[in-house]
C-alpha cells in the first residue's frame, strides 16, 4: 500500500450531501451508506494503530512502551469489532432478494468497493503544459466532465444503466491512460479504494488499480442485479442466469488481464473463488428454471432433475473447497463458507430425493428400459464392497425398487439434517429466515416420505446408496464485459490524434515557420499523410529550407487554423489559400526515426506544396490521387534528371552550410544526417559520406538543445516529487 497526501473529505462521511441523499433513498443504498461509514472508521483506527506502532518502536521509555501496548490492544479490539460488523453487512443477503423469493433459496451478492473523491484538475493541467506545451486551463471543462463521470460511478444504479455508467467511465480511463500515462511515470493522482469485504483502505497512483476496481464493481453490480430478479418468472430467472454469468466474466477478466492487486478482494485466488461461486449460482438458477412449472410426470424427467441437482451440489463443493484455502478462509465471511456448504448438502439431498421419487411414485417405474437409464445415473462401478453388493438389488422389480427408494430417501434425510445443523451453527445464517424455511420444509417432506416406507416388522438392512452422476449437458460460460458496446469520445481529443500526441511520444516545443513564396520554388516543401499532415520533403535553397523546416515535422497549425485533425486535402486547401505568405506551426518528433524522403513518383498520399514539378499525378494503393500543386513557373530540368541529381543538390547545399536534409535520431539519442536516395548503391556511398557531415543548422541546434533541457528538467522534477511522496 502506497502512502501519500490524500484528498480531504467534503463531509463527515467523505461524501457530498447530494450523494448521501441518493444513497438513503433505497434499502440497498442505506446499507451501502453503513458500509461506507464502517470503512471510514476502520481507516481511522488503522491510522491510529500505525501511529501507535511507530511510537512503540521509536521510544526507549519502558513506561511509555507499556502505555502504548495497552492502546494498541484497544485499537486491535476496535478494528476487530468493526470488521465483524462489516462481515454482518456482507451477510445481509435478504435485502438484495426479490419480494417474491420468500420460498426460494437466497443467492449471495457482493458489495461494491467504496472509493474517495479524486481531483484530476491540477495534475492533468500541469502535464498538458509540460508535455504537450499547451494551456492546461483550456481543458478544465473536460477535466470536470471526467470527474463528474467518476462521481456518478460511486453510487451506480442497481440496473443495467449502472453497469453502463461503470463501463463508460472505464473506457474514459483507457483514453486517459494512453494520453497521460507512460511506463515509469505517473500523474501523482492517488486512487483510494476500500476492500469490499474487510473495509481496509488501499491507495495507489497506478491507473490500472482504478480500472481494476471499476471492473470489480461491474462484477459486484451484476451479482446484485441477479439477486433481485424474480426467479418465479421465466424472464426473471433467465436474467439471473445471464447476470451471474456476466459477473463471472468480469472477475475472470480481472484474473486474465490484471495482476499484483494490493487489496485481497482482487487477488487471483480470491477472484478464482468468486468465479466458481458465480457459476454455481448460475447453475442453481438453471435448476430453478427446470422446475419453474413443476416436474412433468415420468421416471426420466425426475432423473434429469436429480442429475442437475447433483451438478449444482458439486459446483458449490468446488467453491467451498477454494474457500478453505488458508489465505481465503481468514478473509471471506464465515456466513459465505457456511452457506456454500449448506447449499452443497442441500442440493445433494435433493438429487437423492428425486431419484427416490422416480423409483417409487412414477407410473412408468416398472419400465425396464427406463430403469436401465436410471441405473446409468448411479455410480455403481466403484470398487467398494457396499456398491458391489448393491448390484444384487438393482431396481428391476417392485421389492428391489422399494429397497432402493427407501435408501435414497434416508440419504436425503441425513444430508438435510447435516445442512440444518451447519445452518444453525452460523450466527449470520440463522438471521436468514428465507433459507432456514426452505431447508426445514424440504427436510420435513423427505422425512415424511421415508417414514411412510417404514414398517414395524421390516428388519431389512438399508443399503449404502451410490453417488449420482451429475448432468453434463448444461455448462456455464463466462461472459466478458462488452467494452465496445459503450464506446466513448476521447475528452482530450483536441490535443491531437492519440497515436501521435500521447504520453509515450516526445517532440520539440511548437515553433512558428514564416514562409514567403518564391518565384522558382514556391514555398519549397511537400506534405503527406493525414491527422496531422507531415512534411515529406524540402527543396534545397527554397524558403522552407532557409526557414529551418525539416522533413518529418508535423504541421499542427496553418495560419490560425488548428490542423492536428486535418485531412490531407484540407491541409492542401489551406496552403493554397494562403497566398504569397504562409505561417506554419510545427513540431519535430524526438526519440524515433523520421521517415526518409520519398521520390515524388513513389509518394503515397503526398503533395508537393509550392515546389515546381511537371503536372503529373499517380494513384496509390488506396486509389487516392496524389495532388501536385504547381507554381506559376516550371522547373527547367526534367523529372528524371531532377530525381537523379538529388544527391548532387544536397552535396552542394551542404557545402554552402544549408543543411536541409532529413534527420533521424539513432538509438543513443544522437542525430545523424543522411539523404534518402533512389537505389541501394547510392545509399552505401551516402553512409560513407555521412560520417563527415556532423554539422547542423543553427535552428535545429537551438531546438534540439532547448527541448532536451526542458525534458531533462521535467524528468528531474518528476523523480524529486516521487521521492518526496515516498
Amino acid at each position: 500500500m502506497e502512502s501519500g497526501n490524500l484528498p480531504t473529505n467534503s463531509s463527515n462521511d467523505g461524501k457530498p450531501r447530494d450523494l448521501v441523499d441518493v444513497l438513503n433513498q433505497t434499502a440497498r443504498g442505506r446499507l451501502q451508506t453503513r458500509r461506507s461509514k464502517l470503512n471510514d472508521e476502520i481507516d481511522k483506527e488503522l491510522r491510529l494503530r500505525a501511529g501507535a506502532e511507530n511510537l512503540f518502536r521509536a521510544t526507549g521509555n519502558k513506561r511509555l512502551k507499556e502505555l502504548v501496548a495497552v492502546e494498541l490492544s484497544f485499537f486491535n479490539s476496535n478494528i476487530q469489532l468493526l470488521k465483524e460488523e462489516l462481515c454482518e453487512l456482507n451477510s445481509s443477503v435478504n435485502i438484495y432478494q426479490h419480494a417474491n423469493s420468500i420460498d426460494s433459496v437466497p443467492m449471495v451478492p457482493l458489495g461494491l468497493k467504496e472509493t474517495r473523491e479524486v481531483d484530476f484538475t491540477v495534475p492533468i493541467q500541469d502535464f498538458i503544459l509540460e508535455h504537450f506545451n499547451d494551456d492546461g486551463t483550456k481543458y478544465t471543462p473536460y477535466i470536470n466532465q471526467l470527474m463528474e463521470f467518476r462521481q456518478n460511478i460511486r453510487v451506480p444504479q442497481r440496473s443495467e444503466s449502472g453497469v453502463i455508467q461503470l463501463l463508460t467511465y472505464y473506457n474514459h480511463l483507457s483514453y486517459l491512460e494512453k494520453r497521460f500515462y507512460v511506463a515509469g511515470r505517473n500523474l501523482g493522482i492517488y486512487f483510494h479504494w476500500y476492500d469490499s469485504l474487510t473495509g481496509v483502505p488501499y491507495y495507489q497512483r497506478a491507473i490500472s488499480f482504478e480500472k481494476g476496481s471499476i471492473l470489480f464493481n461491474v462484477g459486484a453490480l451484476y451479482t446484485q442485479i441477479a439477486c433481485k430478479q424474480d426467479r418465479k418468472e421465466l424472464s426473471g430467472v433467465n436474467a439471473a442466469i445471464e447476470n451471474f454469468q456476466k459477473a463471472a466474466g468480469a472477475f475472470q477478466y480481472l484474473v486474465t488481464y490484471f495482476s499484483n492487486a494490493p487489496s485481497m478482494d482482487m487477488q487471483r485466488i480470491m477472484l478464482h473463488m468468486l468465479v466458481k461461486l458465480m457459476k454455481a449460482q448460475s447453475l442453481e438458477c438453471i435448476y430453478e428454471k427446470m422446475n419453474l412449472d413443476g416436474i412433468s410426470p415420468g421416471l426420466l424427467n425426475y432423473v434429469k432433475v436429480a442429475k442437475m441437482a447433483a451438478k449444482v451440489s458439486i459446483n458449490y463443493t468446488n467453491a467451498h473447497d477454494m474457500i478453505l484455502v488458508d489465505t481465503v478462509k481468514q478473509y471471506v465471511p464465515f456466513s459465505w463458507t457456511s452457506m456454500m456448504l449448506v447449499k452443497s448438502q442441500f442440493y445433494k439431498a435433493l438429487a437423492h430425493y428425486y431419484i427416490a421419487l422416480a423409483l417409487m411414485e412414477q407410473d412408468d417405474s416398472d419400465d425396464v428400459g427406463k430403469l436401465q437409464e436410471l441405473v446409468k445415473v448411479l455410480d455403481i462401478t466403484s470398487s467398494s464392497p457396499d456398491f458391489q453388493d448393491m448390484a444384487t438389488v438393482l431396481p428391476f422389480n417392485s421389492e428391489k425398487r422399494k429397497i432402493q427408494g427407501k435408501a435414497h430417501y434416508r440419504e436425503s434425510v441425513v444430508l438435510l439434517e447435516e445442512a440444518l445443523n451447519t445452518h444453525d451453527l452460523c450466527r449470520q445464517l440463522r438471521k436468514i429466515d428465507l433459507f432456514q424455511g426452505v431447508l426445514r420444509e424440504t427436510y420435513e417432506r423427505a422425512l415424511k416420505k421415508f417414514e411412510n416406507l417404514e414398517e414395524e416388522d421390516d428388519f431389512t438392512d438399508l443399503i449404502k446408496v451410490p453417488e449420482i452422476i451429475p448432468e453434463s449437458q448444461y455448462n456455464v460460460e463466462d461472459i466478458y464485459p462488452e467494452f465496445s458496446d459503450h464506446s466513448v469520445t476521447d475528452l482530450f481529443q483536441s490535443l491531437g490524434p492519440l497515436d501521435i500526441f500521447s504520453a509515450n511520444k516526445l517532440w520539440t516545443a511548437p515553433r512558428d515557420i514564416h514562409l514567403k513564396k518564391d518565384s522558382q520554388y514556391g514555398f519549397g516543401f511537400s506534405i503527406r499523410g493525414d491527422c496531422p499532415v507531415k512534411i515529406n520533403s524540402i527543396e534545397p535553397e527554397s524558403p522552407a529550407a532557409e526557414s529551418g523546416l525539416k522533413a518529418g515535422d508535423y504541421i499542427i497549425a496553418i495560419g490560425e487554423e488548428d490542423t492536428k485533425w486535418s485531412m490531407h486535402d484540407e491541409a492542401v486547401k489551406l496552403v493554397r489559400g494562403a497566398g504569397e505568405s504562409l505561417t506554419l506551426k510545427v513540431v519535430t518528433p524526438m526519440g524515433e526515426n523520421i521517415p526518409e524522403e520519398s521520390p515524388y513518383y513513389e509518394r503515397k498520399r503526398c503533395s508537393s506544396v509550392g515546389c515546381v514539378y511537371p503536372a503529373k499525378s499517380t494513384v496509390d494503393d488506396d486509389n487516392t490521387t496524389d495532388t501536385i500543386l504547381k507554381n506559376q513557373s516550371q522547373r527547367h530540368n526534367s523529372v528524371h534528371n531532377g530525381v537523379k541529381n538529388i544527391s548532387n543538390h544536397i552535396d552542394n547545399d551542404h557545402s554552402n552550410n544549408n543543411n536541409n536534409n532529413i534527420n533521424t535520431s539513432n538509438t543513443n539519442g544522437d542525430l545523424t544526417t543522411h539523404t534518402a536516395t533512389t537505389n541501394n548503391n547510392s545509399s552505401k556511398d551516402f553512409n560513407r559520406r555521412s560520417k563527415t557531415r556532423n554539422k547542423f543548422s543553427a535552428t535545429w541546434q537551438f531546438i534540439r538543445k532547448n527541448s532536451s533541457k526542458v525534458f531533462n528538467k521535467f524528468e528531474k522534477k518528476s523523480k524529486q516529487d516521487d521521492l518526496a511522496s515516498r
